[in-house]
């Protein structure tokens, strides 16, 4: 440094002792300044103390060599001790110099810069606060330098500042937030420890409301619990469980929806492999789960993100038995939000009603409330007593659900063949809370979701199936879709549709095809889906035969639990009389036979057929016989449930002209074995009365000579040895028996004028095609062994 510099008021031997290489040389005029500052301050010559300071900091700690810069930065800092409470007033011009400094190649030199801020600011204390943030970002260079030296003595300053800060209460919080969000994201371990302790220590002073700006660092809060450091995670944690504490204290003034989507992003799992991911997610999960108890329905209109979040989590396993717990939660409270009212529309709300009655209205809601048990039924206990942050009606804001958006998404999952099996029950649960709740815009929807259910039936989990055979139901037998124009549904995947010919087949009586086309559009329980709902599913059985074999019965008697038995039986019978597919048709008949003789759920369906007492059930039963024809064995058995045994016996007689194959003979010795079992109880003891049920008698006699001389052939047999001879059953009073005898027939004949022959002719009808068909297969299975043979 050049000599011929003047340099006053600081004397040739202060500057000669600042620019030494020794420490010992450099504090004497330390020292020496300091006095020198002091006669400055009581002379009250602030013009001269600026002098000084000016002359040490351009000429000493911004000169190019190294000793110079030390000897500048203790010559500040002997200012600063000199000036004392009045280094306020200078804290510009000693600090800047000082924290340019920081950034010093030599270690040494930043070791120094670090112990000269620490004086300044020893000196100044609260009057540092409005240079805080030039402070802050110096010191969180000086957290990640590598010499420990400099990081030591940066930890001492940062300790100074802490202090000072925790006593002050000047703090300039809006001006340090943006500094704040901006170096919250370093990647750098030391940086992260040094912002983390800088948040825990904020949020712990009363008077900085640290929690008004948590959108602006929640983010990257979330980005520092994913570091590899134990310790930083810890504090982490800390700081978040801090913020959720006071959430929770004071919900009325957080900013929920600001941070809904940031807590959507980390629920998501990135890469499953790393560790630290599971604490994200699992911290993320626990407040988003405590901002849906706490916000209310704030945050429905982030429904759809917050379900692409939680619905995977459902899957999880006990590997992330925490994660699934506060994911379950957060579903549930989530779906509690949705309420009848998120079914008004805008328009309606704002300029009246656009032709809905209210009594549908009140109707539609009683019903909703009533079926939502469905869902909570199947929840864990833990979640039913969740309490909901619920603001005053006068000041409730005004919240839309994002119906659009939580369908897609609920149809995406559902589509996703990787989706786990709890998700797509939680989803279907979600779906079919929806149709409980928001009715009218659900149906909205019905058309692009109506494949997918009908497809989610071939699902591999029977509660799968259940959820989504309620939702089915509930489409089919929900009021709001009687008015939907829903015609569009049929059309929806021209696969899975069933085609009913419009015309009347050669054959095929008027009554029959008009009964038809009475039940078609819907029945008095049903809407306008629930005959669509029947034609696909009869479509998916016949497409997937093994779905028909493995769980047809199993859909059917879920479905008869759901909705109305003689519905589901009438409508089926009703599609399988047109079905052209005439093996299917014979499949599904002896399937639905089956159910009808043997489930307990049908015990109601059989009683109304046994006896044929009301126009209904008779009804009912030229319905199903029509069908049942497809299988004459079927027809045969349907003919013993409703007593009608002389017709049974003309049906069997007929036998002797149809093709008898092993199925069919089969098929004879299952019926053997049903008249065995407890359904057929009242028939095997009409068998007492031989005198008033001959063809009864005809009937199995006849099946008996069907049978080959085999176990079914034998039991049978033994069954007819026991029949009493009617001479021995004889009594006094037979003659009043008879008399009662012939009014219950009587009064059963009142109701059943049904034209039997009729039902002779439509049955040979119908078997006469089935013969066709099996001849026209079996002529193109001889010619291509014919071709193959040549």
């Amino acid at each position: 440094m050049s000599s011929e510099k003047d340099f006053s008021p600081l004397t040739p031997n202060i500057v000669r002792a600042l620019n030494d290489k020794l420490y010992e040389k450099r504090k004497v005029a330390a020292l020496e300044i300091e006095k020198l500052v002091r006669e400055f301050v009581a002379q009250n010559n602030s013009t001269q103390i600026r002098h000084v300071i000016q002359i040490l900091a351009s000429e000493f700690a911004l000169s190019q060599h190294p000793h110079s810069r030390k000897g500048g930065l203790i010559g500040l800092a002997a200012c600063s001790i000199a000036l004392g409470k009045d280094s306020g007033l200078y804290l510009k011009e000693l600090i800047e110099p000082v924290l340019t400094c920081f950034n010093d190649a030599d270690s040494r030199l930043r070791y120094y810069a670090c112990e000269a801020l620490y004086n300044i600011v020893k000196v100044a204390r609260g009057a540092v606060l409005p240079h805080f943030n030039l402070l802050f970002d110096g010191l969180s260079k000086l957290a990640a330098d590598p010499d420990p030296n400099v990081k030591s003595g940066s930890e001492l300053l940062d300790r100074l500042l802490k202090d000072i800060v925790t006593e002050s209460n000047k703090f300039d919080l809006v001006a340090f937030v943006p500094l704040l969000r901006e170096r919250i994201y370093s990647n750098n371990q030391y940086a992260r420890q040094f912002i983390i302790s800088w948040i825990h220590v904020l949020e712990s002073v009363p008077d900085i409301n640290l929690l008004d700006y948590l959108p602006e660092i929640l983010d990257g809060l979330f980005q520092i619990l994913g570091d590899n450091s134990k310790e930083i995670r810890r504090t982490c944690e800390v700081v978040l469980a801090e913020f959720l504490k006071e959430i929770k204290k004071t919900p009325s003034s957080v900013k929920f929806a600001e941070m809904a989507n940031i807590l959507v992003i980390h629920c998501q799992v990135a890469d499953e492999t790393k560790l630290t991911n599971d604490l994200i997610q699992l911290t993320a999960m626990t407040w988003m789960r405590e901002f849906i108890q706490h916000a209310g329905r704030v945050m429905l209109p982030y429904s759809s993100g917050i379900l692409t979040a939680v619905l995977p989590c459902l899957s999880y396993d006990d590997r992330k038995k925490n994660t699934k717990e506060a994911a379950s939660a957060c579903n549930h409270s989530l779906m509690k939000l949705v309420t009848p009212e998120d079914d008004d529309d805008e328009d309606e709300e704002k300029g009246g009603s656009i032709g809905t009655p209210s009594r549908e209205d009140s109707q539609l809601k009683t019903e909703a409330d009533s079926s939502d048990m469905l869902n909570t039924s199947q929840e864990s206990v833990g979640f039913s007593n969740i309490s909901f942050f619920t603001p005053a009606s006068t000041d409730r804001p005004q919240v839309t659900l994002d119906l659009d958006g939580i369908v897609q998404v609920l149809d995406r999952h559902l589509h996703d063949s990787s989706t786990g099996m709890m998700t797509r029950i939680a989803v279907l649960k979600w779906v079919y809370h929806l149709y409980i709740k928001t009715p009218r815009k659900m149906f909205r929807h019905t058309d692009s979701l109506f494949p997918m259910l009908l497809k989610t039936l071939s699902d591999e989990s029977d509660e799968v199936i259940l959820k989504d055979l309620e939702v089915l139901a509930e489409i089919a037998s929900s009021p709001a879709g009687q008015s939907d124009q829903s015609d569009s549904c049929d059309n929806s995947d021209g696969k899975l549709e069933l085609q009913v010919p419009e015309n009347i087949k050669p054959g095929q009586s008027p009554s029959a095809s008009s009964k038809a086309s009475d039940t078609s559009p819907s029945t008095p329980s049903m809407n306008s889906y629930f005959y669509k709902f029947m034609i696909n599913l009869l479509k998916r059985f016949s497409l997937e035969r093994k779905l028909l074999e493995v769980r047809g019965a199993f859909i059917i008697r879920q479905l008869c639990l759901l909705l109305h038995a003689e519905n589901i039986f009438h409508s089926m019978a009703d599609i399988l009389l047109r079905e052209e597919d005439l093996k299917f048709a014979s499949t599904m008949v002896q399937t639905l036979n089956t159910i009808l003789l043997t489930s307990t759920e049908l015990f109601q369906l059989r009683n109304q057929l046994k006896d044929l007492r009301t126009q209904e059930s008779c009804a009912l039963f030229c319905c199903l016989y029509r069908s049942w024809c497809h299988n004459p064995v079927a027809t045969v058995s349907l003919c013993f449930l409703t007593q009608n045994y002389k017709h049974a016996y003309e049906l069997i007689q007929k036998f002797g002209d149809l093709e008898v194959t092993v199925d069919f003979l089969m098929e004879v010795d299952k019926l053997v074995q049903l008249i065995e079992s407890p359904i057929f109880t009242y028939l095997r003891l009409q068998l007492l009365d031989v005198e008033n049920n001959p063809y009864l008698i005809k009937a199995l006699y006849g099946l008996l000579m069907l049978l080959p001389q085999s176990q079914a052939f034998q039991l049978l047999s033994h069954r007819l040895r026991c029949v009493p001879n009617p001479e021995l059953m004889r009594t006094v009073d037979e003659s009043k028996y008879m008399e009662s005898k012939q009014q219950v027939v009587s009064r059963r004949a009142s109701h059943t004028q049904m034209d039997y022959q009729e039902l002779l002719l439509h049955f040979d009808l119908v078997q006469s095609k089935h013969l066709e068909i099996r001849h026209q297969r079996s002529g193109r299975a001889s010619d291509f062994s014919d071709r193959k043979f040549m």
